[in-house]
């Protein structure tokens, strides 16, 4: 699976990589790297490791970011 990394690591082998290099790593070295957060996610797209899944559904929702969906009728905007 290839990955993006968001800090400098050094594999198994000694090779250095550094934050914005695109490795490709077998599922145990992928679960490890997102356990120490230097795995970028694409938005919108979850992680394979379930200690990863199941820690991003205990984490708090931005109050900013809750709202109506795309749907929704605009906002009243006039006060009462």
């Amino acid at each position: 699976m290839h990955v993006r990394l968001c800090a400098s690591w050094i594999d198994p082998r000694g090779t250095v990589w550094a934050p914005g290099d695109t490795v490709d790593v077998d599922a145990v070295t992928l679960a490890e790297l997102e356990e120490m957060g230097m795995v970028e996610q694409p938005e919108g797209q979850s992680s394979s490791s379930t200690e990863s899944t199941t820690s991003s559904k205990n984490a708090k929702t931005d109050p900013q970011k809750i709202g109506p969906g795309p749907s929704s009728p605009p906002a009243d905007t006039k006060e009462k």
